[in-house]
């Protein structure tokens, strides 16, 4: 474990494949290592971008890879895929759709599948990023998955948030969710080069103006990622956004291991414990007593809970 640790630090790609690899899997070595890498990861730029599929997000995030290595920055990149119903495998390669970067030793790219696991993340992306910045990445891109009410969980490990819209969506704008509202920092309409772009931007401002105050309004940033227009504007307002958050930022990144590692820690601790400790057989008579309204889930989970403190 501490030659892998190493060569992490390193930078190695194998090793941050073979250790991101380690906690996708549940393994026990994962938790050996990520009491390991949190002694050694150092704060990195996160970027969350989500957007319905077909805005163009891995366009976008290729042409922001260009820009950041162009200005000598290390990149990390997490592609969050659907998984394929029979492997639990990304259905999407992590090459792909950013190959030309691929044999740049400091850029690392990596496609998670998210397994079931709701909020538009895998579930290891929390980890994913944390190997990543004990790597010296100095931005993590997380691209991930659709958008809807359920898939906001991006804000949590993100210090700035980019939702991703084309003029395609027509009169969806007003249909928007409030959630996918609330998280955004920039919204970029990309495909600005298609019509219905202009009625886009007025109709989202409007949308803005009405919902938020000035000082939390989100910015909007028109974008053709095929063409590389405005992609400047956008990393130029991203860097805005973080020197006006200086003095928050600390506060930003305790709530994001507060919110998204440590109750997910808890929550997996308590998982290992109820499967070690408590048979099915034990659930399925819950179950039954449950269904024939004999008792209730917070009734049986307060006894679950009671069991578990008795064996520990």
């Amino acid at each position: 474990m501490r030659d892998l640790i190493k060569e992490i630090r390193r930078g190695n790609a194998r090793a941050i494949a073979k250790a991101i690899s380690l906690v996708e899997n549940d393994s026990a070595a994962a938790q050996r290592l990520m009491r390991q890498v949190f002694a050694w990861r150092k704060d990195a730029v996160v970027l969350g971008i989500t957007g319905a599929p077909g805005t163009g997000k891995s366009t976008l995030v290729d042409q922001l890879i260009g820009r950041l290595r162009a200005a000598g920055r290390k990149i990390g990149i997490v592609a969050v895929d659907p998984s394929s119903p029979f492997s639990g495998g990304a259905i999407l390669g992590d090459r792909i759709r950013m190959m030309r970067h691929s044999v740049d030793a400091d850029v690392f790219i990596r496609s998670m599948a998210t397994r079931g696991h709701l909020g538009g993340l895998a579930k290891a992306t929390g980890e994913a990023i944390a190997i990543l910045e004990a790597a010296g990445k100095d931005y993590i891109l997380v691209e991930t998955v659709g958008v809807g009410q359920d898939e906001v969980e991006v804000v949590k490990l993100a210090d700035v948030v980019l939702v991703v819209l084309t003029p395609d969506a027509g009169d969806e704008i007003q249909a928007f969710k409030a959630g996918i509202m609330e998280i955004a920092d920039i919204f970029v309409i990309n495909k600005a080069d298609h019509p219905g772009a202009d009625k886009m931007e007025r109709q989202l401002r409007a949308m803005l103006d009405l919902g938020l105050p000035d000082k939390d309004k989100p910015s909007v940033i028109k974008t053709v990622a095929t063409k590389g227009q405005g992609t400047d504007g956008m990393l130029s307002e991203v860097d805005r956004l973080m020197e006006k958050r200086d003095r928050r930022l600390q506060e930003i990144r305790r709530k994001r291991l507060l919110a998204w590692m440590l109750r997910d820690v808890i929550r997996e601790k308590i998982d290992q414990l109820i499967s070690r400790d408590i048979p099915d057989s034990v659930f399925e008579e819950y179950v039954d007593q449950i269904y024939h309204r004999r008792t209730d889930p917070y009734t049986v989970a307060d006894r679950l809970i009671s069991r578990l403190k008795e064996k520990g």
